[in-house]
């Protein structure tokens, strides 16, 4: 069972930036791909930026492109969403998701990382709101 936790949410101003961070448990995490994802009211759930298990290969949501940056720490099985020039836009609860059985290969998980489905753990949540 992995449990995962997110924190560093928060109200912040347009323009301002925040650092979420998602810690999970057990020995395995340098093998699982992790995506964040983040569900705006009365919208669909949608993949923010994805990172590879190794950390060597991201992607981004178009939206988020030059301002997010997804980066990983194995060491600390914890994985990281830095998140600057924010729009009121960007208001949502943030997710993020462990798959762990996401292949090694960078062409394999290029196939599946923008899937919610692939991904079999998720985190509780928090909630990041940018005032205009």
């Amino acid at each position: 069972q992995v449990q995962l936790v997110e924190s560093g949410g928060g109200l912040v101003q347009t323009g301002g930036s925040l650092r979420l961070s998602c810690a999970a448990n057990g020995r395995a995490f340098s093998s699982y791909g992790m995506g964040w994802f983040r569900q705006a009211p009365g919208k669909e759930r949608e993949l923010v930026a994805a990172i590879i298990w190794s950390g060597g290969s991201t992607d981004y949501a178009d939206s988020v492109k030059g301002r997010f940056t997804i980066s990983r720490d194995n060491n600390k099985n914890t994985v990281y969403l830095q998140m600057n020039t924010l729009k009121p836009e960007d208001t949502a609860v943030y997710y993020c998701a462990a798959d762990t059985n996401s292949p090694r290969s960078k062409f394999e998980w290029t196939t599946r990382f923008s899937s919610e489905y692939e991904y079999d753990y998720w985190g509780q949540g928090t909630q990041v709101t940018v005032s205009s």
